[in-house]
């Protein structure tokens, strides 16, 4: 009687299973960028700064438009979150899958983007399950592909102590 051989599965890389069960292509560039978002998730990015960190980073010719339409395919299909601060400029964050809003401070003085979920604790619950339900309202009216940006605007701490000194 033959011995049965037991092979396991081969590992697939995350990084390939959410850019597959989002409808992208496994590209190399791909794979950099949506990495690169996954191990940097409390870090928002500028298109330029994440430019500047990617090429700094690796040794992969890296072309700013081709970069600029992969975050904008990242952000259709709710992998990265893409918000806009109050000088209009677009800055990228990854999207936990569990997550449908982010809440953030962006500081009117230096400018600094700072998460808000440690600060916020508890009621950090409490905004996710706000957030969900203003989603699936919307959701029931028929708008489609939603995410929710909640941004908290004003001055830091740390601006708030320079100014007074």
């Amino acid at each position: 009687m033959s011995k049965l051989k037991h092979s396991t599965p081969p590992q697939v890389d995350p990084i390939d299973a959410l850019l597959t069960a989002h409808g992208l292509r496994k590209t190399a560039t791909g794979r950099l960028v949506l990495g690169w978002f996954l191990a940097h998730p409390e870090t928002s990015y500028t298109h330029a700064q994440l430019l500047s960190a990617l090429t700094d980073d690796v040794s992969m010719d890296l072309d700013r438009v081709t970069l600029y339409r992969l975050i904008d395919r990242l952000t259709q299909v709710g992998l990265v979150l893409c918000r806009v601060d109050v000088k209009r400029v677009r800055r990228f964050q990854a999207m936990p899958a569990s997550v449908h809003a982010i809440p953030h401070f962006e500081c009117q003085s230096c400018h600094r983007d700072s998460p808000l979920a440690g600060a916020l604790k508890a009621n950090a619950n409490d905004l996710e399950r706000a957030a969900q339900n203003a989603l699936e309202a919307l959701k029931s009216l028929g708008y489609q592909g939603l995410s929710m940006d909640f941004a908290v605007r004003g001055v830091c701490a740390d601006c708030a102590n320079t100014a007074a000194e």
